[in-house]
């Protein structure tokens, strides 16, 4: 994020936009690429227009954001490199949280399957989130 935050050729849509893919990333488990369905990801970053989306998206790849490997095929998504900041120069938490938990603790650890289209998975959230929204506090 202080990265994003510094850079002054970015606007909310970029931002937008790499939320929404890095938090497609973390489904995939920070493995690389990842595949993406425009719809999806547009639907996910609030991003209405397809132009302004291929704009931003080619745009952070440009800014070395990610890396950006489009399919050209309507039934194959395309690919998304995304790059790692951290700034610690220790092992990702990722790796860190699974070389430090026990073998056969599986309290806190979710398996999540990426899809291309893991519309379900966001619907059941949007739910659960409207859902409690419109609860009376």
């Amino acid at each position: 994020m202080n990265k994003i935050t510094e850079d002054k050729r970015l606007h909310a849509t970029h931002v937008s936009l790499y939320i929404s893919l890095f938090t497609l990333w973390n489904l995939n488990r920070f493995e690389n690429p990842i595949s993406i369905n425009r719809e999806e990801v547009m639907k996910i970053s609030k991003i209405g227009s397809r132009n302004t989306y291929h704009k931003c998206l080619k745009e952070l790849d440009q800014f070395g954001y990610l890396e950006y490997l489009p399919s050209h095929n309507p039934l194959k998504g395309s690919l998304i490199n995304m790059y790692n900041f951290d700034t610690t120069g220790s092992t990702s938490d990722v790796q860190a949280l699974s070389n430090t938990r026990p073998k056969n603790d599986t309290s806190s650890v979710q398996a999540l399957s990426p899809s291309l289209n893991s519309n379900k998975h966001l619907k059941q959230s949007n739910t659960h989130v409207n859902k409690n929204f419109n609860e009376p506090l």
